[in-house]
């Protein structure tokens, strides 16, 4: 079964496109000690617990979905912050779908960091406070879910935004420190969010994919429009980072048209729901940015969705303009480590 993923969210999604990256809550609490996690025995506690009928697994770490209502509102919210479990479901769907036909998705919710209050913050500290109570509360989810759900399958991590953060502490962290659960891993779509080449160094036991096949790596992409300089994207600022070409899998700069696009998720003008759209989004490469470039979207029809971060900065559609060649290729990942 699916635990709270079924609801209609047509008149959340305006919400969500705001949250999902300009989002927060309580107040400097990132600064207090982390005393105790999140009681993930609670099927409350879970977006997604899904029967488990398919042969390998995914654990999805959402994007940020609430924001601050008032300047003293608390930096980090609480589990059951009701804008928050509103905002989950539609990112839900429009991305962790995407391995629904070969995959058990498991989706936890955790306590998230306010996106208005870290993105203003230096990188040590913005890590800081993700390395804080949203990562213990995604690692007690994980602990849970290995111990109590996984059974053994092989399993994709995939993460958005804050999520996508989160995924990288406990790459750094829990998969280090738990060898054996780690070679368990086909990849991680750390999609939303820089993969430097330093953390790489830092974790030796950790690699980049270099193509469409290899397993056990790490994928990451930021997507934004040719006329955006990353300074000015708050998602990387000034964050150098690898980047992965969702079309054609490779890291060189050599573009893909659209053309060899499976296919994208885009809002409908009238009901605001997300739906199929044929070869959509083009994608390129920009190693010196550490961006990935989209020059066949309209940034003006975009704006009203891109607005939190800017004309041209594609955050929100870094999962709907690819994502069927992330479904394909996650498939194609399953199947290459499942034959080793």
């Amino acid at each position: 079964m699916r635990t709270k993923n079924k609801f209609r969210f047509n008149s959340l999604i305006t919400l969500v496109f705001i949250s999902t990256f300009c989002c927060s809550c309580k107040k400097d609490d990132a600064s207090q000690p982390v005393t105790i996690a999140t009681d993930y025995s609670k099927a409350a506690h879970w977006l997604s617990i899904p029967a488990p009928i398919m042969p390998v697994d995914v654990f999805y770490l959402y994007p940020t979905c609430w924001q601050k209502v008032d300047s003293t509102d608390p930096n980090i919210c609480n589990i059951d912050n009701p804008s928050m479990l509103a905002g989950a479901l539609p990112a839900f769907k429009r991305q962790a779908t995407a391995f629904e036909t070969f995959a058990n998705v498991y989706a936890p919710y955790y306590r998230q960091a306010d996106a208005g209050y870290t993105l203003k913050l230096q990188e040590d500290l913005r890590e800081q406070v993700i390395g804080g109570i949203p990562t213990s509360d995604a690692i007690a989810a994980f602990s849970y879910y290995i111990l109590h759900y996984n059974q053994g399958r092989p399993y994709i991590l995939a993460g958005h935004s804050q999520g996508s953060n989160v995924l990288i502490h406990m790459l750094s962290g829990y998969l280090k420190e738990n060898p054996e659960v780690y070679q368990r891993m086909i990849a991680a779509y750390v999609i939303g969010y820089p993969v430097t080449s330093s953390y790489l160094a830092n974790n030796p036991h950790l690699k980049f994919a270099h193509g469409p096949d290899d397993t056990g790596v790490i994928i990451s992409f930021n997507t934004q429009a040719p006329s955006v300089i990353p300074p000015n994207n708050p998602v990387v600022s000034n964050i150098i980072g690898l980047v992965m070409n969702p079309i054609t899998w490779t890291r060189t700069e050599t573009e893909a048209t659209t053309a060899e696009g499976l296919g994208s998720l885009m809002p409908d003008l009238v009901t605001l729901n997300f739906v199929p759209v044929p070869q959509y989004a083009d994608a390129r490469v920009d190693i010196d940015k550490g961006v990935l470039i989209c020059s066949s979207a309209d940034s003006n029809d975009l704006y009203k969705y891109t607005k939190p971060f800017g004309k041209g900065v594609y955050h929100s559609f870094d999962y709907p303009f690819y994502y069927f060649n992330i479904r394909a290729n996650a498939q194609n990942r399953v199947d290459k480590f499942m034959h080793k």
